[in-house]
């Protein structure tokens, strides 16, 4: 999805986000312990880097002054695997604190990568197909108008083409906790957007259900296989999927904020039962260790060779999501680079916290995380810019 600004009805405040349209009521400040402050407050101290003042920092501090976002974050990773961090602004608004670097961050629709990667490295041990029907995990469960799971292919959940709706548009003020099953079933409650494999639209759940599956094939749950079969594997240190009812941020990291209009005052929506999100949106981690992932997934030891082309190999346009030039693999998004070639990531959006980035099948990486939400299409150009101009230098 590519994110619209914060709009309001009302009843509600309700975002369209990398991982959905998401209603966020008014009361919900009261349930989080929000902290309101002015655009007067923000006057962020001078920015600062791992060396001197170069485009990427530039970069950060310009978007930090222009666009009144409290704090930006960065990580580049060069072909020697080697990474400098970046900071600008401050890391809370009601203390001055400074910007923790490479703080953790809620990192949104990035979570749908490692989901997809677990599904592949599943098809690569022999445990599912990627053109099996759903119903063969999950046998009478999908089910609705213009809804079965006898005809939704597994791939087609990966690269966003199953036509299911997307759960996220109907959650309206429920601020509470959501178990996954729950998810699923609000979207079967709607009709299909259309019939499976006819066109591509973004959708939540799709990696809801293929959360499902994953804990159904293995026997375990989803959070487990993540830790065990990537964060553990390839040893991303601060990256971690909460366990249910945590609402909080274990390390050192960014407040996160929300405004509901602009010129409105900025929230703190820092702690926030992310279960609404699961499969598709609910991950903690930073800059650095998404450099990693991204990095180990276009060129290590994440997926076998023929999992690999799948996920790249066919892919499909999603500039209406994801910005000009941009086509979804399975779980996966290509960008085209400013000097030439692409950049394979995701990026993801979430209550506080915005992120983009990725890495190039050359050896480098960059991502790039602010401590809001943004609202419009010209500010996310801008993080875009800051990626591109950290992999073209």
């Amino acid at each position: 999805m590519r994110e619209q600004a914060w709009q309001r009805s009302r009843s509600s405040q309700q975002r369209r986000t990398r991982t959905g349209w998401r209603a966020v009521p008014a009361a919900a400040a009261v349930a989080v312990g929000v902290g309101v402050l002015t655009m007067g407050a923000l006057t962020p101290p001078a920015a600062s880097a791992a060396t001197r003042p170069d485009t990427v920092q530039q970069g950060l501090s310009a978007l930090v002054a222009d666009e009144g976002i409290p704090a930006a974050l960065a990580s580049v990773q060069g072909r020697d695997g080697r990474n400098r961090t970046y900071t600008a602004g401050v890391g809370d608004l009601a203390t001055g604190s400074e910007v923790p670097r490479d703080g953790q961050v809620r990192i949104g629709s990035n979570t749908k990568t490692f989901t997809a990667v677990v599904v592949l490295q599943l098809v690569g041990e022999g445990k599912m197909g990627l053109d099996a029907p759903v119903d063969t995990y999950l046998p009478g469960v999908v089910r609705g108008e213009g809804i079965d799971g006898r005809r939704i292919k597994v791939r087609q959940l990966l690269q966003q083409t199953s036509g299911l709706p997307n759960y996220s548009n109907y959650l309206g003020d429920d601020v509470r906790h959501f178990e996954p099953r729950e998810l699923l079933d609000i979207a079967l409650r709607h009709k299909a957007e259309f019939d499976p494999g006819e066109k591509w639209k973004y959708s939540n759940t799709n990696y809801v259900l293929a959360g499902l599956i994953v804990e159904k094939v293995t026997h375990r749950t989803l959070a487990h296989e993540i830790d065990r079969r990537i964060i553990k594997k390839i040893g991303l240190r601060h990256t971690y999927f909460p366990a249910a009812g945590d609402v909080t941020i274990r390390e050192p990291h960014p407040t996160g904020y929300y405004r509901d209009s602009a010129g409105a005052p900025l929230q703190d929506v820092t702690e926030f039962d992310p279960s609404w999100a699961w499969a598709a949106g609910q991950m903690i981690s930073t800059n650095s260790d998404l450099d990693r992932f991204f990095s180990e997934l276009l060129t290590g030891s994440l997926l076998k060779p023929a999992q690999r082309v799948q996920m790249r190999g066919t892919t499909v346009p999603a500039e209406e999501t994801f910005g000009p030039g941009a086509r979804y693999g399975l779980g996966l998004v290509s960008k085209p680079l400013s000097c030439g070639g692409l950049y394979w990531g995701h990026g993801g959006s979430y209550p506080g916290y915005e992120t983009r980035g990725g890495a190039t099948v050359g050896g480098r990486a960059a991502n790039v995380a602010v401590s809001m939400q943004l609202s419009d299409e010209a500010t996310r150009g801008r993080v875009d810019r800051i990626v591109d101009a950290a992999l073209c230098r």
